[in-house]
């Protein structure tokens, strides 16, 4: 009976992969190898959530198998508890391993200001936003946008400056929507945002779990659609640890934008880099080193008209 005993071994490897990996994860490669011992498509398993009231994308897991993506919201944990009943693990199993990557990849990493954080704090943009009444829309569309970032002796986010130059595309747009998210740690309601050129501040918000600041820029005019509008603000930040990369993502396709990146002679990193990504979970691509200014300690990049997805630099301290 060969191909009885094959399939016997093949079992049995995949269920000692599976012990091995449940002993001690990490999690991606934990959850890869329940799926893969029980047999099912990632489309039943989507189907098992859904009939607990669990709803997943069929992207969603396959993201969490390959560890392109961790499950950190609210319905994310419930539905991995769900999959370790539904896949038949011991329960507390995959919720204890995404508990102790988590904190080994705090306890590993350097602290980044990353896209993805963002993205996992869009809910809290959202209510902010909700708070101030304000539409996702703006009412404006992004001709060009120069940024600088400023990283301190301590190598921490010490601040950025950013000079927009915009058109509206209906009338009565008279004010801007400023988003700043800090560093993991840092402390939103300590950041102070200052208008610079041709706004004002308006009202502001803060959500310190997420680093979150948000802020009205005023405008002392109306415009009209079609019309252009020039304006600068300012973020003090420095409220975290040390900072390895700055990143920016975009929506729609737009104009140009320029970032620069400036550090202190007293703390210079070894090495920069700038990325491109398609998207907060897709792998990190466009991979070009930058070389650091002698005289202005600073590197940029220019994209003359940005694409959906995300664009930043980082660099690597000695």
């Amino acid at each position: 009976m060969p191909h009885a005993t094959q399939h016997a071994d093949v079992a049995a490897a995949t269920t000692a992969e599976l012990d091995a990996a449940l002993r001690s994860g990490p999690f991606h490669v934990a959850l890869r190898a329940a799926i893969a011992a029980r047999g099912l498509p990632l489309q039943r398993v989507q189907h098992h959530l859904s009939r607990r009231g669990v709803k997943v994308g069929v992207t969603s897991l396959s993201y969490w198998q390959q560890g392109a993506r961790r499950p950190q919201r609210p319905e994310s944990l419930r539905a991995v508890r769900a999959l370790e009943e539904i896949l038949q693990l011991p329960e507390e199993s995959l919720i204890r391993l995404l508990a102790e990557n988590d904190a080994h990849a705090c306890a590993q990493r350097p602290a980044a200001r990353s896209y993805r954080s963002f993205v996992e704090a869009s809910g809290v943009l959202e209510r902010l936003l909700a708070e101030l009444s304000l539409p996702p829309d703006g009412g404006l569309h992004t001709l060009g946008h120069h940024e600088r970032v400023r990283i301190g002796a301590r190598r921490e986010l010490a601040g950025r400056e950013s000079h927009h130059i915009v058109r509206a595309h209906r009338d009565g747009v008279d004010r801007f929507v400023a988003v700043h998210h800090g560093d993991p740690e840092c402390a939103p309601e300590r950041m102070r945002l200052h208008a610079l050129d041709n706004c004002r501040t308006g009202r502001t918000r803060v959500h310190h779990d997420t680093g979150v600041l948000v802020a009205e820029l005023l405008f002392d005019t109306r415009l009209r659609a079609g019309d252009t509008f020039l304006f600068r603000y300012g973020v003090e930040d420095g409220t975290a640890g040390e900072s390895r990369e700055y990143v920016r993502g975009f929506g729609p396709a737009g104009g140009q934008y320029a970032l620069q990146v400036s550090f202190d002679g007293r703390a210079l990193p070894t090495r920069c880099h700038r990325f491109t990504q398609h998207s907060a979970a897709a792998p990190r691509g466009g991979r070009l080193e930058l070389p650091i200014s002698a005289r202005h300690h600073s590197v940029h990049l220019v994209e003359p008209r940005v694409r959906t997805g995300v664009l930043g630099i980082g660099w690597d301290w000695e």
